[in-house]
């Protein structure tokens, strides 16, 4: 959203009445609450960013990516209705809090299913071309403007997006793999998460996190259960304390971290929030390559550096 110019002949509601030091009172606050925002987007970077150890952890044990999200994000979701029993009928009746759930779903179940199969860093960096989508969606539901250094930011995402696709033998730059397309879908869904949030902020926090925990668990269960038909995939193994376990965690871990995303996100400029949830490809690269074994080839940090160079140009004009 279009940062809000002083009007100096508008009346201030932020001022306190007496208003003698009202303006550095204000600027505090307001200083305050933005740290707050950025630092609960930092811990569901966090959160997301070691995921992927678990949902390989439970890949392990007969329960692919699709449905241990359906069965985290119910669980939650679960947990949001006891917590907030108004919460379903809310967003069944507020019909601008269906995209919210759409992309939700699309962001989770491309993303948990990515890591599963695919290379962990390579998928991060992919998810995070978001800061490109993020800007285009922004200008066409919350009216922000494309202006000469957005698009700039856009074409070094893509330029990275692009060095990062690229395989040596050929000319193109093409998705390698499932992985790759589900990365890319998953970032996609994430970006229009981050616009809806900013867009619905005024919606119940409850009505806005069950939204985005019934999505999970709707998108990522119809799509499992599709697949689990067609046989491309197995059904959840029988009830047992080690995967019960896990899925217990990682909806504990995305319980936090969801609900500090929708307090950021509703908090901050989407570009903004685009950003600073970007350091989940730095807590995402250093645990693949400590816990994960896996190595950064020069093409990932090359093509890795231009999206995170978009990223840090967001910052700059955000300031």
């Amino acid at each position: 959203m279009r940062a809000r110019r002083h009007d100096r002949s508008a009346p201030d509601r932020t001022r306190p009445r007496p208003a003698a030091r009202g303006p550095a009172l204000t600027a505090t606050a307001t200083g305050a609450a933005a740290a707050r925002a950025a630092a609960a987007l930092a811990l569901n970077a966090c959160l997301w960013g070691v995921s992927w150890w678990p949902f390989r952890a439970l890949q392990q044990q007969g329960v692919h990516g699709l449905w241990a999200t359906a069965l985290v994000y119910l669980l939650v979701a679960g947990a949001i209705v006891a917590w907030a029993p108004g919460a379903p009928a809310r967003v069944v009746r507020t019909r601008s809090l269906w995209p919210l759930l759409v992309a939700s779903g699309v962001a989770n179940a491309g993303f948990n299913w990515a890591v599963t199969i695919g290379d962990v860093v390579r998928v991060v960096l992919l998810f995070y071309l978001m800061p490109a989508w993020a800007a285009l969606l922004a200008r066409a539901v919350l009216g922000e403007r494309l202006r000469p250094a957005v698009l700039l930011r856009v074409a070094l995402a893509l330029a990275g997006a692009a060095v990062v696709l690229k395989p040596p033998d050929a000319p193109w730059p093409l998705p390698r793999d499932a992985a790759d397309l589900l990365a890319i879908a998953g970032g996609m869904g994430f970006a229009a998460t981050n616009v809806m949030l900013r867009r619905e902020a005024a919606q119940p926090e409850s009505a806005r996190a069950f939204a985005m925990f019934c999505g999970g668990w709707l998108v990522a269960g119809t799509i499992g259960a599709a697949l689990t038909l067609a046989g491309a995939i197995g059904a959840p193994p029988a009830p047992a304390p080690g995967w019960l376990a896990g899925i217990g965690l990682l909806a504990l871990m995305f319980g936090v971290g969801n609900l500090a995303l929708q307090y950021g996100a509703a908090r901050l400029p989407a570009n903004v929030t685009s950003v600073v949830l970007l350091s989940e490809v730095l807590f995402a690269s250093a645990s693949a390559v400590a816990w994960g074994g896996e190595t950064v080839s020069a093409a990932t940090f090359v093509g890795g550096a231009l999206i995170v160079a978009a990223a840090l140009l967001a910052v700059r004009d955000a300031r």
